[in-house]
């Protein structure tokens, strides 16, 4: 039983690298495909003709070196291993390669392996693995761009509805329910109540869906020590940047990536456990 539990955590991991490569091109492109497309709505509202280019989705072009076009070569794109014997540089202009690129597909293995490892080779196992997965994506482009798409948000909301739904989870429909409505209203009523205080807005509603997914996949219960982990995640790594001069004009930092953290630490190690953590 240990060893098929094994092979099915390694498989699911190798998986999970693959996938990790996959993310990687979804955090560069699909914000600038919702670039493209606010462009062209706002082009036709003008009354405009949207400006045609080349087609440029998810699948299309093939990936290219930034720096010289060089276009990347399967064997080039193998996760993780092709960065090592690459040395993490552009085959062609020996341009260094972000090492985010492996550490993304590295994160997206270790979390596969461990849904599989923790939840079993079954359907529950497989909707934690696509819940890391889109979490990972999310923290990233809202790190890069302060955007959490709809995209991405929004199926992760109805997946986890219809999994408690079918009882593929273990947060029964009515917790789910009431997780999305507490997550999204209770984040939407601290922005207006700043926005009227400070005249600032302190946050994007892309934060509201987001927690909302969050309070669906654990649970209305889950949702003070998820908020609580993000807001403790966050004021570290806050100090950490202003000590260290990083932060952006305008002394922001996107709170998505804190929250995808704190979503993330509930799932290995239980919403309760946070609490511990942070004194309570």
């Amino acid at each position: 039983m240990l060893v098929s539990q094994w092979f099915d955590a390694v498989f699911g991991g190798v998986i999970g690298l693959l996938l990790g490569s996959f993310l990687n091109v979804v955090i560069y492109r699909l914000p600038k495909m919702l670039e493209a497309q606010w462009a062209a709505e706002c082009a036709q509202l003008s009354g405009k003709e949207p400006a045609h280019g080349q087609p440029f989705n998810l699948m299309v072009p093939r990936s290219r070196c930034q720096q010289c076009g060089h276009q990347i070569r399967w064997y080039e794109n193998i996760p993780l291993l092709s960065y090592l014997f690459l040395r993490g540089k552009c085959s062609n202009c020996s341009t260094p390669i972000s090492l985010r690129y492996p550490l993304v597909e590295l994160a997206t293995g270790a979390l596969f392996y461990w849904c599989i490892w923790h939840f079993g080779a079954n359907v529950t196992g497989l909707l934690w693995c696509g819940f890391s997965g889109a979490i990972v994506a999310l923290a990233f482009i809202d790190w890069d761009t302060t955007l959490l798409p709809d995209d991405i948000t929004l199926p992760l909301l109805w997946a986890g509805l219809v999994a408690a739904a079918l009882q593929w989870t273990s947060v029964p429909l009515a917790s789910a329910i009431w997780g999305a409505a507490a997550g999204y209203l209770s984040l939407w009523a601290i922005y207006w109540l700043f926005k009227l205080i400070t005249g600032k807005e302190g946050m994007g509603y892309g934060d509201f869906k987001l927690f909302a997914a969050l309070g669906v996949w654990f649970g209305w219960q889950a949702l003070v020590p998820i908020i609580l982990m993000a807001s403790v995640i966050g004021a570290i790594v806050g100090i950490a940047l202003k000590f260290s001069s990083g932060l952006r004009e305008g002394g922001y930092v996107p709170f998505g990536p804190f929250l995808a953290c704190a979503g993330l630490t509930a799932m290995v190690f239980g919403p309760q456990s946070i609490l511990h953590v942070v004194g309570l």
